[in-house]
C-alpha cells in the first residue's frame, strides 16, 4: 500500500519544559501526547464554583495538615511525548511543609476537580477524566455548573453522578472533607 502524504503536516511534538516556557494570555492551555490543546478561558459562573471549592478544600487541608491545594497548575501525566494537564482545583497528600517545585508537578494529584465550561468542547472533560485515570489519579471530580451537579470518578472504577442536593465525600482521599454541592452553586 502507498501511502499519500497528507495535505496538512502534523504540527510539531511540544514538551513539557516547552510548555512552561510559553507565553500566556491568550487562552487555558494544557499538553496532551505532545499536542497543545487550547481551550478558552472560564466564565464568571464557572470561576466562582471553583474559587467556592478550593476555598472549602483548603480551608479543611490546611487546619488538617493533609497536603497541598493548587489553584489550575501543570500536573505531568506522561513523558515522550508529554502530557500535562491543570485541573481547576487540585489537592496533593504530604506535609504542609513539603517543598512545591518551580515546574510542573511530576505525576497526578490524589484529587483532580474540573469543571464544565459552556465554552469548552463537550469530549474535553471526558478526555482529562480519561488522562486522569490512566494516570492512576485517585479520585477526579467533573462539577457542572450549568446542570448543578457532579460526577465523581474513583481509581477503583466506581462511578457516582451527584445532584445539588449531595455531598463530595473525600473518602479515603481527603479524609474528613465533604463539601454539599448546593453550598457552591448558590
Amino acid at each position: 500500500m502507498t501511502m499519500v502524504p497528507s495535505s496538512h503536516p502534523e504540527p510539531p511534538l511540544i514538551t513539557a519544559d516547552e510548555l512552561l516556557r510559553m507565553p500566556r494570555g491568550r487562552c487555558r492551555e494544557y499538553l496532551l501526547r505532545g499536542q497543545l490543546v487550547q481551550q478558552p478561558y472560564r466564565g464568571a459562573r464557572s470561576g466562582h464554583v471553583a474559587v467556592q471549592i478550593m476555598v472549602h478544600l483548603a480551608n479543611h487541608v490546611s487546619a488538617n495538615e493533609l497536603g497541598h491545594v493548587f489553584a489550575p497548575c501543570g500536573f505531568q501525566l506522561a513523558w515522550e511525548p508529554d502530557t500535562v494537564l491543570a485541573p481547576a482545583v487540585a489537592f496533593v497528600r504530604g506535609k504542609p511543609s513539603d517543598e512545591l517545585s518551580e515546574g510542573y508537578h511530576q505525576g497526578p494529584p490524589d484529587l483532580a476537580i474540573e469543571l464544565v465550561c459552556p465554552s469548552e468542547r463537550p469530549n474535553h472533560v471526558d478526555v482529562k477524566v480519561s488522562e486522569w485515570l490512566a494516570a492512576e489519579c485517585p479520585m477526579v471530580v467533573v462539577v457542572n455548573p450549568r446542570r448543578r451537579g457532579a460526577t465523581v470518578y474513583r481509581a477503583r472504577g466506581e462511578v457516582l453522578q451527584l445532584t445539588e442536593d449531595d455531598e463530595i465525600d473525600g473518602g479515603d482521599v481527603v479524609p474528613g472533607w465533604r463539601l454539599w454541592l448546593g453550598e457552591i452553586f448558590d
